[in-house]
């Protein structure tokens, strides 16, 4: 992505006109209800088609329902349109949502609770540039929950992981959805390294492995900061859901 690809898709999420959701009623709701209103594909029903989303609604509620009315720093790499944003700020009333995505043109809301960055996310001098925008440090552990559901590809699953990870507030969560697709598609697994699932596992024994973007001292903070790990299987083939429960 060239500077001025990025800074004519920045244009346009400028001047696009774009909904409002901060005067929507929606007290009532619940996190599927909101991820169908706004047109999220995190929900069971996606468009208007009956079991065509992913079905991470209760999982996201077994983990995060304790945290509804706690104020939240919430980071969403790979936003989109921001359908998912829109509904966790109406679910989360105390929080505050950060999207980022190469690509803002699509995004179609927007609130007072949500900050967009068109920024590639994967590059650390742009991580360290967001970062700095919003006020906080480089060393700093900011945000309670961050999501990963970005381009998929599996060295970006990785170098998000290695940088935001260290952002991540103690009890904090770090969730990256469809972290299996590089086992299915060739254009995703564009790295010779070890697929996130091989990963999981050697984390869990504690067991080190060899990786060119996770070093070893990487490796043995994770080990170390990680208290909980949970994967899950959504309604398609290729819906795979990870939460890491930092220390």
């Amino acid at each position: 992505m060239n500077f001025f690809s990025l800074y004519k898709r920045n244009l346009l999420f400028f001047f696009k006109k774009k909904t409002n959701i901060d005067t929507d009623k929606t007290k009532n709701l619940s996190l599927e209800d909101l991820f169908i209103k706004y047109g999220s594909d995190k929900s069971s029903s996606f468009k208007n088609r009956k079991n065509s989303g992913h079905g991470y609604t209760k999982y996201y509620l077994k983990f995060l329902k304790k945290l509804k009315h706690k104020k939240l720093n919430i980071l969403e790499i790979g936003s989109y349109a921001g359908a998912s944003a829109a509904a966790f700020v109406k679910f989360f009333p105390n929080s505050t949502m950060y999207c980022l995505d190469i690509n803002i043109s699509n995004f179609k809301y927007t609130s007072k609770k949500i900050n967009v960055f068109g920024t590639d996310a994967i590059k650390e001098k742009n991580s360290r540039s967001f970062l700095k925008k919003i006020g906080t440090s480089d060393k700093s552990e900011f945000f309670d929950i961050i999501i990963d559901d970005g381009s998929h590809k599996l060295d970006d699953i990785l170098k998000a992981l290695k940088f935001y990870f260290n952002h991540l507030k103690s009890n904090g969560y770090y969730i990256i959805e469809d972290y299996k697709l590089p086992n299915f598609f060739k254009h995703l697994d564009n790295v010779k390294e070890p697929k996130i699932d091989k990963i999981i596992n050697l984390i869990k024994k504690k067991k080190f492995f060899k990786s060119k973007i996770l070093s070893k001292n990487f490796q043995s903070v994770i080990f170390n900061k990680i208290k909980l790990i949970n994967s899950y299987h959504g309604l398609s083939k290729y819906s795979d859901i990870l939460f890491l429960k930092k220390n």
